[in-house]
């Protein structure tokens, strides 16, 4: 199961609750994406990254996309 490299996020499990309160699992997935990034000026390197995690990453100048 792939996980963000910098936050960790990966699949959450939980419930599904109905109007009348029944139960099933289900799962909540994040929106991972495979970037070959620079992170902090390091070398450049393949990694999954949710697309907030990204989005933010680039924003403040942590992330540069090669």
């Amino acid at each position: 199961m792939a996980k963000d490299a910098i936050t960790g996020a990966r699949t959450r499990f939980g419930n599904q609750r109905s109007h009348a309160l029944n139960s099933s699992r289900r799962s909540w997935k994040p929106n991972l994406q495979k970037v070959t990034v620079k992170i902090n000026g390091a070398a450049p390197k393949k990694v999954y990254l949710t697309a907030r995690t990204l989005k933010a990453g680039l924003k403040n100048g942590s992330i540069e996309r090669v």
